[in-house]
């Protein structure tokens, strides 16, 4: 339980109401930049030293992606109240949460708690874990924040498309696998 890898999911998850606080008070910006991009430095890491050194534990399995939803979580918050991306934008990525949660109690009929995450759903996270950033420096003006919203704005679009696409194919396997396997006791 208490490895590294876990440790740094539990750092991340600590570090969330740091960002936010950078975001929403002071709007420390560059040292809220410098909060994620800690974080996804962490993120990598975590994963990479407990499939290295083979210490893989069911609470770095559920740690790392709440720590993943919480920061996406946070960031659509913190910059939905700065005006910095719209209100829309700041519904629809939670949504997809609540909808696939909404499942579990599905999964659990099986005897399940959770999917295994799979790569677009990980290729989303990095997205918008790329995008966020992007998006919090292009609110400026000058040539570094027309061309950070630019990409802030690329990653954006990319990575909430990933992130329903990933949805849909979860919600697509636990309709299977309710089709496929009988219920538990």
């Amino acid at each position: 339980m208490f490895t590294v890898p876990n440790l740094l999911s539990a750092i991340r998850i600590l570090l969330v109401p740091v960002f936010l606080w950078l975001v929403l008070v002071p709007e420390a910006d560059l040292l809220a930049i410098g909060v994620l991009v800690v974080s996804g430095i962490t993120d990598y890491l975590d994963g990479k030293i407990a499939r290295a050194t083979g210490k893989t534990t069911r609470l770095g399995a559920v740690l790392d992606p709440v720590a993943d939803r919480l920061y996406i979580l946070a960031v659509v918050v913190g910059l939905g109240l700065r005006d910095i991306i719209p209100w829309w934008l700041a519904v629809i990525l939670p949504l997809r949460d609540v909808v696939l949660f909404s499942l579990v109690p599905f999964l659990r009929t099986r005897g399940f708690s959770a999917l295994p995450v799979h790569f677009l759903g990980k290729a989303a996270t990095a997205g918008l874990l790329y995008a966020f950033p992007l998006l919090l420096l292009g609110d400026g003006d000058g040539a570094v924040a027309n061309l950070a919203r630019v990409f802030g704005w690329a990653f954006t679009i990319w990575g909430v498309s990933l992130y329903w696409w990933a949805g849909i194919l979860y919600a697509v396997q636990v309709r299977r696998l309710l089709a496929s396997t009988p219920r538990s006791r």
